[in-house]
């Protein structure tokens, strides 16, 4: 049982880098849409994980008595960037307004890239456990026959 607990708990840091990286993709997708159904630019949007026990209620009460208990993650919601957007002088742009600015996404390119590398090593790490959790699976199913 411990060993499938170790594949729960990793399988749900997959999904949610999952997630992380599909909403970083966005936002570097949108980087430059000035102009949304809500009316104004693109706003930037970050995931919101949080960590929740893995497993039924009375084996976490077990666990927390030995300070032991086992973390999944969750994706708990999508917040969106509250600061205002940038402000740039293109008076040609369809979308500038009388003093000729525009409204522009409150992304940086490169802070979105340095996220998705991190999200990405993340990943990673994570695919690394859980094959190591199934091969130790496997070595002590080999042993259990032998």
């Amino acid at each position: 049982m411990g060993f499938l607990k170790g594949l729960q708990v990793s399988s749900s840091a997959l999904s949610a880098e999952r997630v992380r990286l599909n909403i970083l993709s966005t936002n570097i997708a949108n980087a430059n849409t000035t102009k949304t159904d809500e009316g104004g630019p693109y706003r930037r949007k970050d995931v919101v994980y949080t960590a929740q026990s893995a497993g039924d209620k009375f084996e976490n009460l077990m666990r927390s008595a030995f300070d032991n208990e086992l973390k999944e993650v969750k994706v708990v919601g999508i917040s969106e960037d509250k600061n205002p957007p940038k402000r740039v002088f293109n008076p040609d742009h369809p979308h500038a307004d009388e003093e000729g600015f525009v409204n522009m996404p409150n992304i940086s390119v490169m802070e979105e890239m340095v996220n998705i590398i991190t999200s990405t090593r993340a990943f990673e790490a994570n695919t690394t456990a859980l094959n190591s959790t199934k091969s130790m699976a496997e070595t002590a199913l080999k042993i259990g026959r032998g």
